[in-house]
């Protein structure tokens, strides 16, 4: 039986980072898991997107669009996706911070993005090819859908 790895979302106007996750997906909740030891991580809110009884937050973003890339609020409210949402995440953990800072100044965070980007798509078809996504969805390629710190 799996234990209850979410929190409680807090509303919008909280100054507390969100970060969405498949929880279905066991890569994902390994390294969620890992993230969620580290000091730092009890000030981020977690949601777990593969939890049926959880409700999405009201975002403008959809359930398929936030399985198909990680997606992370920040303090300002401002979304991030794929590798932009790791370094915000990481930004917000002790022993990321360095990596964080580094992953923004080096400039590496197009190219570790598209990388991201392949192994998202491969996830959700490997997902939805073992019959246990709801619905046809793939991550976006199109840039205009990333925002960048």
């Amino acid at each position: 039986m799996r234990t209850k790895t979410t929190t409680p979302y807090t509303p919008p106007h909280s100054a507390r980072p969100l970060v969405l996750f498949d929880g279905a997906c066991p890569l994902c909740r390994r390294e969620i898991s890992h993230y969620r030891r580290l000091a730092g991580a009890e000030s981020i809110d977690w949601f777990d997107l593969a939890d049926p009884n959880m409700e999405i937050p009201d975002n403008g973003i959809t359930r398929e669009t936030a399985m198909a890339r990680m997606h992370v609020r920040d303090r300002n409210g401002k979304w991030h996706t794929g590798a932009w949402a790791f370094a915000e995440l990481w930004s917000h953990l002790n022993h990321y911070r360095h990596l964080s800072r580094l992953a923004r100044i080096s400039r590496l965070l197009p190219l570790a993005d598209r990388a991201y980007s392949h192994f998202a798509k491969w996830r959700v078809q490997r997902r939805c090819d073992e019959h246990r996504c709801q619905s046809t969805f793939q991550p976006s390629d199109s840039p205009a859908d990333r925002t960048r710190s």
